[in-house]
């Protein structure tokens, strides 16, 4: 097997582990819930249960590389090349009011770039699954992006950040703008399935900011390899720190980019 294959069997077993965390917590947190410092943001027994034992299975497997975990922040070890982006609990708001949209979401970066890329969702059991060069895939079977070619009949999704009452750029007139060139926009409040939704076709197109690394690393090489497109807002390469990422089927891409680069005030939606 290539390194690849090995990195995402091992990413597999970490994420499947830790969905089983997940299931168990479901439900049964009771007071165990705390803000981490902005409304809404939120951690709870669960995302730290679940980051344990991803570390675990990573860290036995792979012993000297760097990890990047939302809960642990950035440990480094000796091989810098290899970064490993963790949310072992995407979704976590949703999680907490028994909203069935959360994910475990592993990517691997090497190099900067992310190559390697697990989400699963527990609750549903679905396991989505990409490297680069071996495609990707839905509960081990092949997937492809969406092939809408029109605005007007695609259906899009977003999320929004957690500073969206301290900042006027929250997304929201975006949100407002492609709901009246689209078919609709959906917001399910964890980007990992959001990219893996558009890797799979449910969506043809997603846009948001504020996200760390380990919201998207995951998702990005999912899209990548399902034959989308993944970029900044305004078509340019994509820098995972931004944390700004437009991704969509490729067929609407440039269209998507150009709207979000002259959306209206918020003020002309009042």
């Amino acid at each position: 097997m290539t390194n690849l294959q090995i990195f995402l069997d091992i990413a597999t077993e970490a994420a499947l582990a830790a969905g089983a965390v997940l299931q168990n917590y479901l439900g049964k947190l009771e007071d165990a819930i705390i803000e981490k410092g902005r409304p809404g943001d939120l951690v709870t027994a669960a995302d730290k249960a679940s980051e344990v034992v991803v570390l675990d299975v990573l860290r036995r497997h792979f012993p000297q590389h760097s990890i990047l975990a939302e809960e642990s922040g950035k440990l480094d070890n000796q091989q810098q090349e290899y970064l490993w982006a963790i949310d072992p609990l995407d979704g976590t708001t949703n999680y907490a009011h028994q909203y069935p949209c959360f994910a475990v979401s592993i990517g691997l970066l090497i190099n900067g770039v992310p190559q390697v890329g697990v989400i699963y969702d527990p609750f549903h059991n679905e396991l989505f699954r990409a490297a680069q060069g071996l495609g990707a895939t839905y509960n081990r079977r092949p997937i492809k992006v969406s092939t809408t070619a029109e605005l007007s009949k695609s259906l899009l999704v977003t999320g929004f950040a957690y500073d969206r009452r301290e900042t006027s750029d929250n997304n929201y007139a975006e949100f407002c703008h492609f709901t009246h060139l689209t078919q609709g926009v959906r917001r399910s409040g964890s980007a990992s399935l959001d990219l893996a939704y558009v890797a799979c076709g449910r969506v043809d197109g997603y846009w948001e900011r504020g996200l760390s690394p380990w919201d998207i690393a995951a998702g990005i090489i999912l899209v990548q390899e399902a034959g989308g497109k993944v970029t900044a807002y305004d078509g340019t390469p994509l820098k995972i720190e931004s944390g700004r990422i437009l991704a969509t089927n490729g067929y609407i891409h440039h269209n998507m980019s150009l709207e979000l680069q002259q959306v209206p005030p918020l003020s002309a939606w009042v």
